[in-house]
């Protein structure tokens, strides 16, 4: 599905019903906003959520981020000094 729309004066943007319809948004619906490139991506943040899930689940269980993040903070403070 494809949808033109226009940029409000506010900066507000109207997302086409039809484009609601079938995504289920409600008034009130939070949405996420990323910037890919030049891109906006809107997200509904459970898509996000799931999105990242995935991303997670790709990272072997032997792996520790949370290490690896350290160790590159250390070595980032340790050159600072």
């Amino acid at each position: 599905m494809n949808a033109t729309v226009m940029l409000g004066k506010q900066g507000r943007l109207v997302i086409p019903a039809e484009v609601r319809s079938a995504l289920g948004l409600s008034p009130g619906d939070q949405l996420h906003l990323s910037l890919v490139g030049r891109s906006l991506v809107l997200e509904r943040p459970q898509d996000a959520a799931s999105e990242l899930r995935g991303v997670a689940r790709q990272v072997p269980g032997t792996r520790s981020l949370v290490d690896e993040l350290l160790i590159e903070r250390r070595r980032a403070a340790a050159v600072g000094e």
